[in-house]
């Protein structure tokens, strides 16, 4: 187990390097959710009845298409520099390697998250140090991580790979979103724990199901 921990590690951290040398992922995926954002700011007037109903929306789709940028960007890289056939070759479990790309994927996603928070908070004058929002944002995005790697490996593999991905990603992720734009927006509007207890188990659910089907067909995507 401890040899099959360490095998994960050591991917996320090959990424984590990679990515802390050229900064092509963060940066670029950064400043197209900040863009979403500022766009959206000028689109709707400030007033806080209205900004605390459709927030929720705007966050999530900032988080969404930008995770789905960087996903694209991540995999385009690694199979242009034959990463992707390297990990392959080396003595690693298949499902290994797609939990390790989880993790790096969901470590950016959530180094632009909190950034986009901060910013999100700035605009739009809405608290985001709230537990409620954290946990959602923790958890939903670790679904996105999770569909998002095993179809941006279908989709770098194929012609239209810009394309594709959203084709494939948005439609099975929507029942997560929901749940997580529902519960943003119940907990902006200071709604108990009890009321987010049910958008919480479909996220919840959502993750643990993904996480496994994800893991088992990664390993023919992957040989593609």
């Amino acid at each position: 187990m401890k040899g099959y921990l360490g095998k994960i590690s050591t991917i996320v951290w090959k990424d984590l390097l990679s990515e802390l040398r050229t900064k092509n992922i963060i940066v670029s995926v950064l400043v197209f959710a900040l863009l979403i954002l500022v766009i959206f700011n000028f689109t709707f007037e400030p007033k806080p009845e209205i900004m605390a109903s459709i927030s929720a929306g705007i966050l999530w789709v900032a988080f969404t298409f930008a995770g789905m940028l960087g996903l694209n960007r991540s995999m385009l890289i690694e199979t242009e520099k034959g990463g992707i056939e390297g990990l392959m070759l080396c003595p690693v479990d298949r499902d290994a390697i797609y939990f390790g790309k989880v993790l790096s994927s969901y470590t950016f996603m959530l180094i632009v998250e909190i950034i986009v928070l901060l910013a999100f908070s700035i605009l739009f004058n809405l608290p985001i140090l709230i537990p409620g929002l954290l946990l959602i944002v923790f958890l939903a995005t670790l679904g996105l991580a999770a569909v998002g790697t095993l179809f941006s490996v279908i989709a770098v593999n194929t012609r239209t790979q810009e394309i594709m991905l959203p084709v494939l990603f948005l439609p099975i992720a929507v029942p997560l979103l929901l749940a997580a734009i529902k519960a943003t927006e119940l907990v902006l509007l200071g709604e108990s724990w009890g009321a987010l207890l049910s958008c919480l188990g479909i996220i919840g659910a959502f993750d643990a199901i993904f996480l496994t089907v994800s893991a088992f067909v990664f390993e023919y995507a992957i040989e593609q």
